[in-house]
């Protein structure tokens, strides 16, 4: 199994993918755009061509099916995702989508068949910067989104989820009787997005679970204003000290929670106070921030959100005038990928005269969305440094080519049952 097979395959869907953008620096193709839509007619060309039969859904996920020897066998769904954040990288669900083809490319050429059914699947709407929703393509795919997140509002737009989806000819309102596909096996290969394997020098890696979230992304402090020099400490309702107090204590509470083993990780993505009315000369009044909590358990982000409701309570009786509005709440699950997967892909590597690690997806990914509607689902992440959701991605086609070259020995070979 050579690696170098895969590469002109995988140069090619990169630079014509990455061709459509918004203009940069780095990508931009926003969930349910005019250049997402671009980028799957870009797939489904290329798949046609390989002789691929191309199905889309009322949600616009995209289905390309090679047929495999063995049509009793649970098909293999093998994609990820073609939006991006703005100002993205070149690798971040792309890298995916790539390596699907390029499989799907090698047994074309060869004139052989998978042992399975091998489906080259992209989805739409996985990254939830645009849509305040959770894995809004896949769960509208395996018929697990609710009704009311179609109302979620694109927050640079203020048009629905269901709105932005007529702009690209899909029907929101058939996806309600939408029949999911028959559950099988979705594998997802992916950039890592951060820096272990760089750091171990590792080319790629077997994922065991993915972590789940709790994020409030439109929450405020409301204080007063009042003259920078005319107002003293005591009388101040300082919004600007009041988040720092927040961050300062969410801090230490996360430095203990890994202090006794439980995976923990906070971030504020977003501090805004510069409001319009806001001056050099004034105490700021008001602050709006997101927060995001990532653990691989449920109970450890619930109980993250019940010490910040506590520390919340406690700064506003410390600063009189302060007040906090979390506002909405949104979450995903934390999953635990098929056991029966990793074996396999670990086998896979082994014959390959690979040793993968095996570890922890730290982000969310579609995958999480198909292991939780009851498919075997797995992971691979492949070696990338200076992190992801920049233009600065940076990944090693070589790298890409060898984790392909495991799943093209696993397809080449799977039985039933693994």
């Amino acid at each position: 199994m050579n690696p170098a097979n895969f590469l002109p395959m995988l140069n090619r869907v990169l630079e014509e993918v990455n061709q459509i953008s918004l203009p940069g620096p780095g990508f931009t193709r926003p969930s349910y755009s005019n250049e997402e839509s671009r980028a799957h007619k870009c797939i489904a060309g290329i798949c046609e061509t390989l002789g691929l039969k191309i199905r889309c859904d009322p949600a616009g996920n995209l289905f390309a099916r090679l047929p495999g020897r063995n049509r009793s066998l649970p098909a293999v769904h093998i994609g990820s995702h073609l939006d991006t954040v703005s100002q993205g990288g070149a690798y971040d669900g792309t890298a995916g989508v790539a390596a699907a083809v390029a499989l799907a490319e090698w047994f074309a050429k060869k004139g052989q068949q998978p042992q399975a059914d091998m489906i080259v699947t992209v989805i739409r709407a996985e990254e939830s910067v645009w849509f305040p929703v959770s894995y809004a393509g896949s769960r509208m795919a395996l018929g697990l989104l609710n009704p009311e997140e179609l109302k979620a509002k694109r927050g640079d737009t203020g048009r629905t989820l269901a709105e932005h989806m007529r702009d690209q000819d899909f029907d929101p309102d058939a996806i309600w009787g939408l029949k999911p596909p028959r559950k099988a096996c979705f594998i997802e290969v992916h950039i890592e997005q951060g820096p272990v394997l760089s750091t171990a020098g590792d080319p790629f890696a077997l994922v065991t679970g993915i972590r789940g979230s709790l994020r409030y992304r439109t929450a405020q402090i409301h204080g007063a204003w009042a003259h920078s020099g005319a107002a003293p400490r005591t009388t101040r309702a300082d919004s600007v000290f009041a988040f720092a107090d927040l961050v300062k204590a969410l801090d230490s509470d996360w430095s203990e929670a890994l202090a006794h083993g439980d995976d923990l990780a906070v971030t504020f993505g977003i501090v805004n106070a510069a409001s319009p009315i806001h001056a050099m000369a004034k105490v700021p009044g008001e602050l709006s921030f997101c927060l995001d909590l990532r653990s691989d358990e449920k109970d450890i982000l619930e109980r993250t959100n019940a010490k910040l409701v506590k520390l919340i309570a406690k700064i506003e009786a410390e600063r009189p005038g302060i007040r906090f509005a979390l506002g909405p709440r949104s979450h995903s699950t934390p999953v635990q990928l098929s056991s029966m997967l990793l074996k396999c892909l670990r086998q896979a590597a082994l014959d390959l005269q690979q040793r993968p690690p095996e570890m922890l997806s730290g982000g969310g990914h579609d995958a999480a969305a198909f292991a939780t509607a009851g498919w075997d689902a797995s992971m691979l992440f492949v070696r990338n440094e200076h992190g992801s959701h920049n233009p600065d991605e940076t990944m090693d086609l070589q790298d890409l080519a060898e984790a392909v070259a495991v799943l093209a020995h696993w397809l080449d070979h799977k039985q039933d049952g693994n």
